[in-house]
C-alpha cells in the first residue's frame, strides 16, 4: 500500500553527488544529502559542532533574535546537562492527563471545522491547534495560547518576509518577571526555580530555553498538520484505509513526519578545518545536514517517493538524530496522532477548495514546505 506525493528536489544530486556545495549568505557550504552521512555527522558533535549561537539554523538568525537558544546551541557536556534539566516538561506529552487534554482539544476543533462551510487550515486550524496544545504541555492557562496565535506561523518573520521577534521577546520577559515574583506551577515558574550545576539559571539561560520552546516547534508542527490534511483531501481512499486499520495511527504518524520533513536542514560548525566529501571546510565555517533529503534516501527507504501509512521499519530523521534530536518530538507526535485519530473518528472526507504552496528555496533547490493558505471543507461521518 502506498501512494506518490510531491517530487523530491534533491533526488538527482543525492544519487549522483551525495554532498553538494550550496550558497547561503554569500558563502558556499557543503550540504550532506545521503542518510548515512547525515546521521554520522549528526552524531559527531566534536567535528560538526552546535556550539555556535545563531548559526545552527540556516540561514543564520543573528538578524532576527538576540538570544542564544538552549539547549540546541551547545554541545556535550553542557548540552547533556541543559537538556536533562528541562526534559521533564518536554516529556509531559507522554502523561495520560496531557494526552487526554490534547485529544479532547483536537476533537473540539475538528467538530468546529466540520460545522463550518469552509476552513482556512493554516490560520484557522493548524496555528491555533499548535498553540493551544503547547499550553497544555507548558501548564499555561488556555487564554495564553490566544496571544501566541497572534504571532502568526513564524515568530521571527511575517508572511511578507519582514523580520520581527520583538513580540516573543517582550512576552518572555514579562512571563519571567512574573515568575521571579511568584513562580507558580508552569514552565516559567519551573525555569525560575530549577538549578543548573548548583546555581539558579541566569536570565539569559531562561530566555534561551523559552525562546527555543516557542520558536522551535511552531512552523514545523503547523506544516505537518496541513500536510496531513492536504494529503487526505487528495487521497480519500487512504483515510478509509486508516479507518479500517486504526492500529496504524502510530506508523502513519511517523510516515507523515518522514514525508513532510518539516525542518528541511540544519547547520553545524566545524571547529577545525575538515574535509566533507570532496570539499574542504575551513575552521569555523558551516555545513548543512539535509534531513529532507536523507528521509528520501533510496538505499534506506523502499520507494521513498510513496507515502505508506504502514511503513515499517521507518528510521526517519524528521526529528533529527544524535544528541541534538528534537526535544519537542513527544509533543509533535501527540498532536499528529491526535489529529489522525480525530480524522478517522469524525471525518468522512475532505474537499480541497484552494491552496497556495509555501515554497522553500534551499540554494538551487526548491521544495514545498507546507502552505501559505489551504482552503478545505470537512464532511462529517
Amino acid at each position: 500500500m502506498g501512494c506518490p506525493f510531491h517530487n523530491d528536489p534533491f533526488a538527482r544530486a543525492r544519487r549522483e553527488e551525495g554532498v553538494v556545495k550550496t550558497e547561503f549568505q554569500e558563502k558556499e557550504i557543503p550540504m550532506l544529502l545521503r542518510y548515512k552521512e547525515v546521521r554520522k555527522a549528526a552524531k559527531d558533535w566534536k567535528t560538526f559542532s552546535s556550539d555556535a549561537p545563531f548559526r545552527v539554523v540556516i540561514p543564520s538568525e543573528e538578524d532576527v533574535r538576540s538570544v542564544r537558544q538552549l539547549p540546541i546551541e551547545t554541545d556535550p557536556p553542557d548540552h547533556t546537562e541543559y537538556r536533562k534539566l528541562v526534559e521533564p516538561y518536554f516529556r509531559r506529552p507522554q502523561q495520560p492527563e496531557v494526552i487526554e487534554a490534547v485529544e479532547g482539544l483536537v476533537d473540539r476543533m475538528m467538530e468546529e471545522a466540520i460545522a463550518a462551510d469552509s476552513l482556512e487550515a493554516v490560520k484557522e486550524f493548524a496555528l491555533p491547534l499548535q498553540s493551544r496544545a503547547l499550553a497544555h504541555m507548558l501548564k499555561m492557562p488556555p487564554s495564553e495560547a490566544e496571544t501566541w496565535i497572534g504571532w502568526g506561523t513564524h515568530v521571527f518573520r511575517t508572511e511578507d518576509g519582514s523580520r520581527t521577534g520583538s513580540a516573543l521577546d517582550d512576552y518572555i520577559a514579562r512571563q519571567l518577571d512574573l515568575a521571579e515574583k511568584d513562580p507558580g506551577d508552569n514552565f516559567f515558574g519551573f525555569l525560575s526555580e530549577v538549578e543548573f550545576r548548583g546555581r539558579p539559571l541566569t536570565r539569559a539561560e531562561k530566555e534561551g530555553f523559552a525562546n527555543l520552546t516557542f520558536a522551535g516547534g511552531r512552523d514545523t508542527v503547523i506544516n505537518s498538520i496541513t500536510f496531513i490534511l492536504h494529503f487526505f483531501a487528495g487521497q480519500p481512499e487512504q483515510l478509509e484505509w486508516l479507518r479500517a486499520h486504526p492500529g496504524a495511527v502510530t506508523t502513519a504518524t511517523e510516515e507523515f513526519v518522514r514525508a513532510a520533513s518539516p525542518l528541511a536542514h540544519i547547520g553545524r560548525v566545524c571547529p577545525v578545518e575538515t574535509t566533507v566529501g570532496e570539499h574542504t571546510v575551513p575552521a569555523n565555517e558551516r555545513i548543512s545536514l539535509n534531513w529532507a533529503s536523507a528521509n528520501r534516501d533510496e538505499t534506506v527507504f523502499e520507494k521513498p517517493e510513496e507515502i505508506r501509512l504502514d511503513r515499517k521499519p521507518n528510521p526517519h530523521v524528521g526529528f533529527g538524530s544524535g544528541a541534538h534530536a528534537c526535544l519537542g518530538a513527544h509533543q509533535a507526535r501527540l498532536v499528529l496522532r491526535s489529529l489522525l485519530k480525530s480524522l478517522v473518528a469524525r471525518v468522512a472526507r475532505i474537499d480541497l477548495l484552494d491552496k497556495e504552496d509555501n515554497l522553500e528555496a534551499i540554494s538551487r533547490f526548491t521544495r514545498t514546505a507546507g502552505f501559505r493558505r489551504l482552503e478545505l471543507r470537512m464532511h462529517a461521518r
